[in-house]
Formats: C-alpha cells, sequence, structure tokens
C-alpha cells in the first residue's frame, strides 16, 4: 500500500517546503516563479510548469533539474533542523492504520530526504523502511512512480497495488498505472470530487478493512 504525503499524512501547509523551493530555484535558476498548483503533482512536475511561465525552454530546465532537487533537498533539511514544527497537524489515525499494514510505502511527489525527514518529524518514519516506495525527483510524472514502487517492492503485481491519496490527481494516476485508490476526504476536496477512487474513506482507520475490497 503507498502512501501519499501532503494532505493524507501531513495535514499542516509547510512554509519550510516553500522557502526551501524558492532558495533552490534563485540559485539553479536565478529565478524563483510560481505556478497554479495542481494537488498531487511531483515537485519536478510544479517546477517544469512554472519555470515555462517564465518564459525557460525545457531544455534549459532541463540542464538544472538535477541540481535544483539536490539543493531543494539540502536547503529543507537545513531549514527544517532550526524549525518548529510543533503545530504540524498529523492525519487522525495514521498511526493505527500503519501498524496493521504489512507493506507500507511511501509514493509522493516529495523529493526522497524531504519526504523522509517530514516523516521524522511526524513520527512515522519507522513504517516506511529504506529502499521502498517512490518519489518526486526520481521520476517527473507520477504515474511512473507507481513502476517504481512496484519494481522496489519486488515487481509487485500492479492489480495487487494500492495507493492511498486525497486529490483527484492521486486517483487518476493511480489507474493510469493500472492499480487502485483509496481515497481519505482529510485534504482539501470532498467526497464527490474523489468519486472516481476504487473506495472512499473519512478516517485512515478505515483504510485496512478497506483494503480488501477494492484488491
Amino acid at each position: 500500500m503507498l502512501f501519499d504525503v501532503d494532505g493524507t499524512l501531513l495535514l499542516t501547509h509547510d512554509d519550510v517546503y516553500v522557502e526551501a523551493n524558492r532558495s533552490a530555484l534563485e540559485e539553479v535558476y536565478g529565478t524563483a516563479p510560481d505556478a497554479p498548483d495542481v494537488p498531487g503533482d511531483t515537485a519536478p512536475s510544479y517546477t517544469r510548469r512554472a519555470l515555462r511561465l517564465a518564459g525557460l525552454s525545457d531544455a534549459d530546465i532541463d540542464a538544472g533539474l538535477a541540481r535544483w532537487c539536490q539543493m531543494f533537498s539540502a536547503r529543507y533539511l537545513d531549514l527544517l533542523a532550526r524549525a518548529d514544527t510543533s503545530h504540524w497537524k498529523l492525519a487522525p489515525g495514521a498511526v493505527e492504520a500503519l501498524a496493521m499494514l504489512e507493506r507500507p510505502a511511501l509514493l509522493t511527489g516529495n523529493p526522497p530526504a524531504v519526504a523522509r525527514a517530514r516523516m521524522e518529524r511526524l513520527g512515522l518514519a519507522h513504517f516506511f523502511p529504506p529502499g521502498q516506495g517512490a518519489f518526486g525527483c526520481e521520476r517527473e510524472d507520477r504515474v511512473d512512480l507507481f513502476a517504481l514502487a512496484r519494481h522496489r517492492a519486488g515487481e509487485w503485481p500492479a492489480a495487487r497495488t494500492v495507493a492511498v491519496g486525497d486529490t483527484p490527481l492521486d486517483i487518476s494516476t493511480a489507474h493510469a498505472a493500472g492499480c487502485r485508490c483509496v481515497a481519505v476526504t482529510t485534504g482539501s476536496f470532498s467526497r464527490e470530487e474523489l468519486g472516481e477512487a476504487d473506495a472512499v474513506v473519512d478516517d485512515l482507520r478505515l483504510v485496512p478493512e478497506t483494503l480488501a475490497a477494492v484488491r
């Protein structure tokens, strides 16, 4: 089972993430433009969209993307080490749900180091062993993250892979990858807006019992 982070496990807007990204963009590309947010998108996909709007070519973006990922991650870890995150809200039932699952992993648009640092702060890191899951900066297209996560799980079958997320993009990309999706209403989307999911729940504690029904 593959868990999203923002809006699924972490329910608080992360200002550290925004500042780290801005700093890395300015260092690598000399500009830090904004772009329309697409909830559930990967960090590299958002960055490409923003830089295109600022007039950069794909060739220029590609030339700096790996360095941007590295700098973004390093800057995030540096800022987070000095940040007060006592206001961060963990999704209700997250600990209970993860404790009942055999093979939880992360599938997120966050860069790997960013996602792992967030899990450490939330007290969830022990649920997610190294070498599993898939992350932004490893693949730009969220659909492609599923094949990577399944490969790391010993070529786990797509039809038996279930994503847990809170956005329509989480749902559509899981289905495009041949996987299932349980949507949670812990983010900014309603049950109706998440209606294309294989199941919709209001609390992560309901995920384990829903698993058998969607596989």
